[in-house]
């Protein structure tokens, strides 16, 4: 990461971005996001059908790309180790959502699985997490 996090920090600098103010950079995240959402608009294709798309592969590189720079625009310019976020979300998650009542959801989408996603989220809300 910070092979990737000096790179976007000397980009920053090149150019005299490294000021940019966080709801900005809050604020394109939100914009690319939206356009990466609009490739899926009126489709409900599979995992399977988008990775044999090659168009919409080659369209969702382009979005996720856009979302992925302004996001480690942000958390370079805070001063964040954005592996370290990472790795510490991720293990937050992996304690919400227990592999153990997720593991096959696909299989057992009629066995609840949906329902547990959904409980244990609205518990957390209800928490503030």
């Amino acid at each position: 990461m910070k092979k990737y996090e000096k790179a976007i920090k000397d980009y920053l600098v090149e150019r005299s971005w490294d000021d940019l103010r966080p709801a900005d950079l809050a604020k394109s995240i939100s914009i690319e996001s939206a356009e990466l959402l609009e490739l899926f608009q009126w489709t409900n294709q599979s995992l399977t059908e988008v990775k044999k798309d090659k168009e919409k592969l080659d369209q969702i590189k382009k979005e996720l790309a856009d979302v992925l720079l302004y996001c480690f625009d942000m958390s370079v310019l805070l001063g964040l180790d954005t592996g370290k976020i990472l790795l510490d979300k991720l293990e937050k998650v992996k304690q919400k959502y227990p592999a153990h009542l997720f593991k096959n959801r696909n299989k057992n989408v009629d066995a609840g699985s949906e329902d547990i996603y959904w409980k244990i989220k609205k518990e957390h809300r209800m928490k503030g997490d």
